[in-house]
């Protein structure tokens, strides 16, 4: 499996924010968002190929019980149901970070799904060459619903950008069922603090309209939008 990196922080977003974690990043992914904090494993991708057995062991280094598995999309991965079931038998806490275009039976313990919005797709970027890709391929309400269906615990996290994007997550959540307004997450747009800091202020508020939580970016005010963190 091509591998990023591997390190040991604090969950910065979603329902487990705060718990010490490890974080495994696998390189490479099907989608192309415009705002994508991690590059390096989605529109260049670094890292090496990696024998499930090493992965293991860098995980096994770090004190901590809680595993993420993000990337790029770990779904896309053909060894990724494998790993999974490597860790569970380590009795780590899984959680999957994918954005839920792809599907395949993995051994988890909360399914955080991050759906894309438009605001996501890459008009510009690189004169446009993966805009139709991505927009094409970017939601699939399906794959969303077995997830919701087939996993202990999930958690629908929303990057929002601006006020409208309000409108398509409600009308993403009309095509949903098995979900409840606590297991919804509108998150902030940005690797800067201003910028987190202003969202903020008007998410929050709709937050308090539909009963959704506001989901920070805890690791980015902590530490900063750099690598490892």
């Amino acid at each position: 499996m091509k591998v990023a990196e591997v390190f040991y922080s604090i969950q910065g977003e979603g329902k487990l924010m705060g718990v010490p974690s490890v974080f495994v990043r696998v390189s490479g992914c099907n989608l192309r968002c415009v705002w994508c904090d991690t590059p390096y494993a989605s529109w260049q991708p670094e890292g090496e190929d990696r024998p499930l057995e090493w992965i293991v062991e860098q995980v096994r280094q770090y004190p901590a019980r809680h595993v993420v598995l993000t990337g790029g999309e770990p779904m896309i991965m053909p060894e990724i149901g494998s790993l999974c079931s490597r860790l569970k038998s380590q009795g780590y806490h899984l959680t999957m970070e994918t954005a839920a275009t792809v599907y395949q039976p993995v051994e988890i313990d909360l399914a955080s799904l991050s759906p894309k919005l438009a605001n996501s797709t890459p008009w510009e970027k690189e004169g446009g060459r993966f805009a139709s890709a991505h927009e094409k391929n970017r939601l699939n309400v399906p794959v969303i619903q077995r997830f919701i269906d087939q996993s202990p615990e999930i958690q629908l996290k929303f990057v929002i950008a601006r006020p409208d994007d309000m409108e398509e997550i409600q009308s993403l959540l009309s095509q949903l069922t098995g979900w409840s307004a606590s297991d919804v997450l509108l998150m902030p747009e940005g690797t800067d603090a201003q910028t987190l800091r202003t969202r903020a202020l008007w998410i929050s508020d709709l937050c308090r309209q539909t009963g959704y939580r506001y989901c920070p970016r805890l690791h980015v005010e902590l530490y900063g939008n750099r690598r490892g963190v």
